[in-house]
C-alpha cells in the first residue's frame, strides 16, 4: 500500500485501537510515535492527493490535500504530540484512546473533500471528545458531558439535514465554497458550523464543558473542536458577510464575562471565544490576506491557548483548584509553570516578538484595509480586553496577587516539557514568522514589524495594563469571589424549564377544570335520566290502557296536522 493510500488522521485512529493492549511504558512510547508518524505521513503526501469515489450516482472525494487543509493538518498533529507529552503522567486508557481518536477524527475532517465524509468525521469528534469530559467521573461532569454531547450531535444533525437538501437541490456533495448563505440548505450547514465554532448565543457548551473536563482533557479539547469549525467555515463560507458582525461580537462580549469569572479555566474558555472571533472576522472579509490571517491565527492560537490551559491544568493538578479566589503566590513553588504561563499570556495578548502578534495583526490590518471602521474599532477594543483578562488576570491571580499560602511541588516533568516546547514555539513564531507565513494557503506579503503596527499594539497593551493597575489599586476591579455568573445558557437551563413548568401547571389546571366540569355534567345527565327512566322513574311506571290510547290519539292527531301543514 502506497503512503498516499492512507487517509490523514487514520494513523491516530487505528493506532488508538492498540493502546488498551499495550503495557504502560510501551503505550506511552506508542502514543508519542503516532502523531509524529502522522505528521511525517502528511508531509510526504503530494498536494494533489485525492480519493474520488462514486456511490449511488454521487461523486465523493474522500481525501483532498491542499494548502488550506495542510495548515490545520500540521498544527493538529503538533497539538496532539504536545498533548500526549502533557498527559504522560496519567494512566487512564479511556482518556488515551478517546483523545487519540478525537484528534484523528478532527484531522480526517480537515482533509475530507466532500460533505458526507465531513459529516462522518464531524460526528466522530463529538462522540470521542465527550469521554474527556466524563473522565472526571463526577456527577457534575456527567451532566455537563451530556449537554455537550447533545449540542455537538445536534450540530451534526443540522449539518446532515443541510447536506441532504443541498444534494437534492444541486446533486453535488462537493465540499468547497458553498456560495454563501443563500437558501435553507446552506443556512443549516452554516448554523451547524456556527454551533461548533461557538457563535454568540450558541457558545455556552464551551464554557460549560471545557472546565469540567480532566486536567489533560481540557488541553485536548482546546485544540480541535472549535478550530475544526473555523476550518470548515473558511472552506465553505469565505467572504460571507454575516461572519463579520458575528465575529466582531464574538471578540467583544466574552471580555465582560471573563473579567468577573472566578474559575480561571472558565476565563480561558471565554478567552477562546474571543480569539475565535478574530478568525471568524477574517473569514468574513474573505480576501486572500484575511484568510491567510485566519489560518495563521488558528495555528498560533492552538499553541498559546494550549499552553495557557496546560499551565492552569498544572495548577489544578497540584493545588486541586483553579479558582482565583483560592490561588495566589504560586510563583514561589511553581516558577517554571509561572514562566510558561506568562509566555502564553504574552502570546495571546499579541505582544511583539510573540506568536499572537504576527497572526492577529494580519486580520486587524485587513479589517482596516477593507474600510470596516466599526469592526476595526471593535477588534482594537477586543485586543485590549484579551490582554486585560488573559494576559494579566490569569498569571496575576494564579501566581501573584495575594499569597494564598499554598506551597506545592512544581508540575510533573512531562507537563513542563510540553509547556516548554509550546512556549518555545510561541516565541519562535513571534520572532521568525517566515516559516509560518510560508505554509499559508495563499502567497503573503505582510511585514508585522513595522513602526505603526508595533507602536499601535504597544499603546493598546500599555493602556490596558494601566487600566488594570488603576482599577486594582483603587479596588474597583471585580474581586475574585466564589460565585455563579449567568450567561445565555440560563435561558434554556433555568428560565426555559421554569416557563415550561409554569405552562405545564396552567395546562394541568385548565385540564382539571375542563375534566371536572365535563364529569359533573355527565353525572347530572345520568342522574336526570335515572330520575325519569329508572325503576322508580315517572316514565318507568305502568300506565292505564285508557291513558295510553289517549296519548296515541293525540300523537296521531299531531302527525296529521303536521302532514297537512
Amino acid at each position: 500500500m502506497g503512503i498516499e493510500q492512507i487517509p490523514p488522521g487514520w494513523p491516530l485512529i487505528l493506532g488508538a485501537l492498540l493502546v488498551p493492549v499495550l503495557p504502560r511504558r510501551a503505550r506511552q512510547v506508542w502514543m508519542l510515535l503516532l502523531p509524529l508518524a502522522g505528521l511525517v505521513h502528511l508531509a510526504l503526501l503530494p498536494e494533489t492527493t485525492a480519493w474520488p469515489l462514486s456511490i449511488f450516482g454521487l461523486e465523493l472525494d474522500l481525501v483532498r490535500v491542499d494548502r488550506l487543509a495542510l495548515v490545520w493538518g500540521y498544527i493538529f498533529h503538533i497539538a496532539a504530540f504536545l498533548s500526549v507529552i502533557y498527559a504522560l503522567h496519567q494512566d487512564d486508557v479511556v482518556q488515551e484512546v478517546a483523545a487519540l481518536m478525537y484528534a484523528g477524527s478532527a484531522i480526517g475532517a480537515v482533509f475530507a473533500g466532500d460533505l458526507l465524509s465531513l459529516f462522518v468525521y464531524w460526528e466522530l469528534t463529538a462522540i470521542t471528545s465527550v469521554f474527556l469530559v466524563w473522565a472526571t467521573r463526577t456527577e457534575r461532569s456527567y451532566r455537563s458531558g451530556m449537554r455537550y454531547l447533545i449540542v455537538q450531535v445536534g450540530s451534526g444533525v443540522l449539518l446532515l439535514a443541510g447536506i441532504v437538501l443541498r444534494v437534492r437541490e444541486t446533486g453535488s456533495l462537493s465540499f468547497g465554497d458553498l456560495g454563501g448563505v443563500t437558501d435553507l440548505a446552506t443556512g443549516l450547514i452554516f448554523v451547524a458550523m456556527g454551533i461548533k465554532a461557538a457563535f454568540p448565543l450558541l457558545h455556552n457548551w464551551l464554557q460549560d464543558a471545557y472546565p469540567e473536563a480532566t486536567v489533560t482533557g481540557t488541553v485536548w479539547l482546546s485544540a480541535f473542536t472549535t478550530k475544526l469549525a473555523i476550518y470548515a467555515l473558511a472552506r465553505g463560507f469565505p467572504g460571507e458577510g454575516l461572519l463579520i458582525p458575528i465575529g466582531a461580537a464574538m471578540t467583544a462580549f466574552p471580555i465582560f464575562y471573563a473579567v468577573i469569572e472566578n474559575d480561571l479555566r472558565r476565563v480561558l474558555a471565554y478567552s477562546l471565544n474571543n480569539q475565535l472571533g478574530f478568525m471568524v472576522v477574517g473569514i468574513g472579509i474573505g480576501t486572500a490576506a484575511s484568510l491567510n490571517g485566519t489560518a495563521a491565527h488558528a495555528f498560533a492560537h492552538i499553541l498559546y491557548k494550549g499552553l495557557l490551559f496546560m499551565s492552569m491544568g498544572a495548577v489544578l493538578y497540584r493545588t486541586g483548584t483553579c479558582n482565583g479566589s483560592q490561588l495566589g503566590g504560586l510563583y514561589k513553588s511553581m516558577p517554571w509553570t509561572c514562566a510558561f504561563c506568562i509566555v502564553g499570556a504574552a502570546s495571546i495578548s499579541a505582544f511583539p516578538l510573540f506568536s499572537g502578534f504576527v497572526s492577529k495583526s494580519i486580520i486587524v490590518a485587513e479589517a482596516s484595509h477593507a474600510h470596516l471602521t466599526v469592526t476595526f474599532l471593535v477588534l482594537l477594543f477586543a485586543s485590549a480586553g484579551v490582554f486585560h483578562h488573559s494576559g494579566i488576570k490569569i498569571p496575576y491571580f494564579a501566581f501573584f496577587a495575594h499569597d494564598s499560602g499554598l506551597r506545592v511541588r512544581e508540575a510533573p516533568l512531562n507537563m513542563l516539557i510540553a509547556m516548554g516546547i509550546a512556549a518555545a514555539l510561541c516565541i519562535g513564531i513571534g520572532v521568525f514568522p517566515g516559516p509560518l507565513y510560508a505554509i499559508l494557503p495563499y502567497p503573503l506579503e505582510f511585514e508585522p514589524y513595522t513602526i505603526p503596527h508595533v507602536v499601535t499594539q504597544l499603546q493598546i497593551l500599555m493602556w490596558s495594563a494601566l487600566a488594570f493597575a488603576v482599577l486594582n489599586w483603587y479596588r474597583i476591579y471585580p474581586p475574585e469571589l466564589r460565585s455563579t455568573n449567568l450567561d445565555f445558557d440560563w435561558v434554556y437551563r433555568r428560565a426555559g424549564p421554569a416557563v415550561a413548568r409554569s405552562i405545564g401547571g396552567a395546562i394541568g389546571a385548565l385540564r382539571g377544570a375542563v375534566v371536572g366540569t365535563a364529569r359533573g355534567r355527565v353525572i347530572q345527565t345520568i342522574e336526570r335520566v335515572h330520575r325519569y327512566h329508572g325503576p322508580q322513574g315517572v316514565l318507568a311506571r305502568t300506565w292505564p290502557t285508557s291513558s295510553m290510547a289517549l296519548w296515541v290519539a293525540l300523537l296521531l292527531a299531531a302527525v296529521l296536522l303536521l302532514y297537512f301543514a
